[in-house]
């Protein structure tokens, strides 16, 4: 990750599962065209398809023929298939939408299998964790929807591997929407970035899921997932312990919102923690911030919810939840802060994205 010095690796998790997939939302191709006249462009859309049959037959391809410095909305539409490969949108070409075109989540899969230690085919290093995203989407206003973006890394076969973060989906950019997609991996599996620690990224996901067992939330940006899933994973070798969100959080920022949504998973009673304070690089004035409101908690979340992390304590920093249901939830002590309802009413969705509605242009 070139933003950050990642923490050191952790016992990793079990191989990939894809969630069934829900409602498909679908688009009508057409060629790339020039704005009208008075010079703002026009919408356009992109196929690509495996068999040829698409303008395109590899997803980068696609948002490779995007021009640098696009204004209007470019979808990139991704005929159901597998798509072996990385992809990369960068901060260059705003405004590009991935979405499947098939009739679920599940048709359309953007898989591939870096890790933070695997050494890149041009021997310069490793990738890192950031690097190693099989989506990575760094300009502003990126959205995916009706998809599944995977990374199947195999940690049981690379156990002597040194850096087993494998992240599926990366973003480091500002309104940033998520609908209806599947984000699958073990640990790291979605890391919701900024462009720097002083930039402002704000991401809404909703009606997806999000699959994983350690730290497979993390990152510094201010992000609300709402009405999704949060599948818990077990490990490579069949254990259940582990961690959700793993906020990065600057002082002045806010950090993860998890509202309306449900954890579960086929893990074993109380083996994971909501989450813990990642202090990116040691850096003491962070300030993580994860809240949990109003979301169904099952069996496997664990009593006292929150952790520390690399020696910071999540007590000095903004952990709580508010309203949660579910086997899993609990009322508040000392091990678990609960928002008043004077509290609460200022931490709605839109404190989180401040002026931005997001929505499917």
């Amino acid at each position: 990750m070139a933003a950050h010095r990642r923490r050191s690796a952790l016992t990793p998790g079990s191989r990939r599962a894809v969630t069934a997939g829900a409602a498909a939302l679908l688009t009508t191709a057409t060629v790339w065209t020039s704005g009208p006249a008075s010079g703002t462009e026009a919408a356009t859309t992109l196929t690509v398809a495996k068999d040829g049959s698409g303008q395109y037959s590899t997803v980068q391809a696609a948002v490779d023929a995007v021009p640098a410095g696009n204004t209007a909305r470019v979808v990139v539409s991704v005929k159901p298939g597998t798509y072996r490969e990385t992809v990369k949108i960068p901060s260059t070409k705003q405004n590009v939408t991935l979405q499947g075109s098939g009739s679920s989540r599940n048709d359309t899969v953007i898989v591939y299998d870096n890790a933070s230690g695997t050494r890149k085919p041009d021997g310069s290093g490793t990738y890192g964790t950031g690097g190693s995203a099989t989506v990575a989407a760094e300009a502003n206003g990126f959205q995916a929807r009706n998809l599944t973006i995977s990374n199947d890394f195999d940690e049981a076969a690379h156990q002597n591997m040194s850096g087993l973060q494998a992240v599926a989906l990366r973003t480091a950019a500002d309104k940033v929407f998520l609908d209806s997609v599947i984000v699958t991996g073990d640990q790291d599996t979605l890391l919701l970035d900024t462009a720097s620690k002083a930039t402002l990224g704000r991401v809404h996901m909703t009606n997806s899921y999000v699959v994983g067992n350690v730290d497979f939330i993390f990152g510094r940006a201010t992000a609300v997932i709402d009405r999704s899933v949060i599948t818990l994973k077990k490990r490579w070798d069949g254990s259940s312990a582990g961690y959700i969100a793993a906020p990065s959080t600057a002082a002045d920022r806010k950090g993860f919102l998890i509202t309306g949504s449900t954890v579960s998973g086929d893990v074993s009673a109380s083996s994971f923690h909501l989450g813990r304070p990642w202090h990116a690089g040691g850096d003491a004035s962070l300030d993580p911030m994860a809240t949990f409101r109003g979301t169904t908690l099952s069996s496997a979340v664990r009593s006292a919810p929150w952790t520390d992390m690399s020696g910071f304590s999540w007590k000095d920093d903004r952990f709580a939840e508010y309203k949660n249901t579910g086997p899993g939830s609990g009322t508040a002590s000392t091990d678990r802060p609960q928002l008043t309802d004077s509290q609460a009413a200022d931490q709605e969705i839109a404190d989180w994205l401040a002026g931005w509605t997001p929505s499917a242009s």
